[in-house]
């Protein structure tokens, strides 16, 4: 298992082979034995089999020849709805806009799609995250007839790889363990190694090579405000109160 963790990569071709019904619910099966705060479970995944919808969330996500090429396109989504039923049911009212729920229910969701990754690629599939879906959150919602506490955080789409990557360099263990306290000071000297590392890897690997390193993508991707349009679907979706 610790190979198969260390051994991850993204997949963007798959072969057309397809994935059964039984060993889809197989998979997910396992992934619904994720850990899960309170044990609220307040996740759901959407399987778009249709072949118009596939279409259109991949122009959606802006990952079209993901979600078309995929054995299986799916769309994970975080799901307060069940749980507004199951406290109605006790005559109760619900009070799902807030800060903690919002957070049980993103963390409940990307334990469960992890669970799901693994037992994925433990079985030789290969699995891409596709962030790509909250580029049109709204539009998405609408169709796939998401419901109010109903959110699509990310898309994953699941095959026999066509092609295999190289495995990215992570940065060093010192970067991400603390002793008792937080540690700063440390970045300097980690995070300049680290990029000799990352250029060297982005220079060497079979596809997509480039000239680059790991902080100066962070500082494009961070500079400036990204998907600012969240905080209002969040509080549509009934996330967060106006």
């Amino acid at each position: 298992m610790i190979d198969v963790l260390m051994s991850h990569a993204s997949v963007r071709k798959y072969t057309n082979e397809p994935i059964s019904d039984d060993r889809f619910h197989q998979l997910l099966e396992a992934a619904q034995h994720a850990a899960s705060s309170h044990f609220v479970q307040a996740y759901s995944v959407v399987r778009v089999k249709d072949e118009e919808k596939r279409q259109k969330l991949g122009e959606l996500s802006k990952n079209k020849q993901q979600f078309e090429s995929a054995a299986l396109p799916l769309v994970f989504c975080a799901d307060l709805k069940r749980l507004e039923k199951a406290v109605t049911l006790h005559g109760k009212s619900f009070e799902g806009s807030t800060a903690e729920n919002l957070l049980v229910a993103v963390i409940d969701t990307a334990l469960f799609a992890q669970n799901f990754v693994v037992a994925a690629e433990s079985k030789g599939y290969g699995i891409c995250y596709i962030g790509g879906v909250r580029n049109n959150p709204q539009a998405i919602s609408e169709l796939l007839e998401l419901p109010d506490y109903v959110i699509p955080l990310f898309g994953l789409t699941v095959g026999v790889p066509a092609e295999s990557n190289e495995v990215k360099p992570r940065l060093p263990l010192e970067a991400v363990l603390h002793e008792d306290t937080y540690n700063e000071a440390k970045y300097d000297q980690l995070l300049a190694e680290y990029d000799k590392q990352m250029h060297n890897y982005y220079a060497a690997r079979t596809t997509n090579k480039k000239d680059a390193a790991w902080t100066g993508g962070m500082a494009a991707f961070l500079s400036e405000p990204r998907r600012a349009y969240m905080l209002e679907f969040l509080q549509s979706k009934g996330f967060i109160k106006k």
